[in-house]
């Protein structure tokens, strides 16, 4: 036998070996699967939902403390608009820039830029304020987030 044909014949040999071993390992991946999923299908949950609707414990007011000094950006919008670089280095003293609400309707408050109440302004002790007149509903949000 040449030496060439007993090398081929060893490296046949070796890929039979390891494609062998890799079919094991496959059929025991399988069985690993199948014992998992016959696991997890005999699975029991537990209903969460009168939990969820039980007034809660004081001390999860508690937990939530640390939240409470934590600084966030407030804005009141009275309105908006669009201007040209032209237009806006046209600007003056006394110039009027027109924006896109009418009078009398409520400004619009933001957290963060993102919209949570409306209001009329209001002034007090010489300093503007705005009093709420409407919160945003946690459905409103979701619909301003999509």
């Amino acid at each position: 036998m040449a030496p060439d044909d007993i090398d081929q014949d060893k490296l046949a040999a070796e890929w039979a070996a390891a494609l062998a071993d890799e079919e094991e390992q496959s059929i025991k991946r399988e069985r690993e699967q199948e014992s998992l999923s016959r696991q997890s299908a005999s699975a029991q949950f537990k209903n969460l939902t009168q939990e969820a609707k039980a007034p809660r414990p004081e001390n999860v007011r508690r937990d939530l403390d640390f939240i409470l000094d934590i600084p966030l950006d407030v804005s009141a919008e009275l309105g908006r608009t669009k201007l040209l670089i032209n237009e806006l280095l046209q600007l003056g003293q006394g110039s009027v820039i027109e924006l896109n609400k009418l009078a009398g309707e409520p400004l619009e408050i933001y957290v963060n830029g993102k919209l949570v109440a409306r209001g009329e302004a209001v002034v007090i002790n010489e300093k503007f304020g705005v009093r709420l007149t409407d919160i945003i509903s946690p459905i409103e949000r979701v619909k301003q987030l999509a």
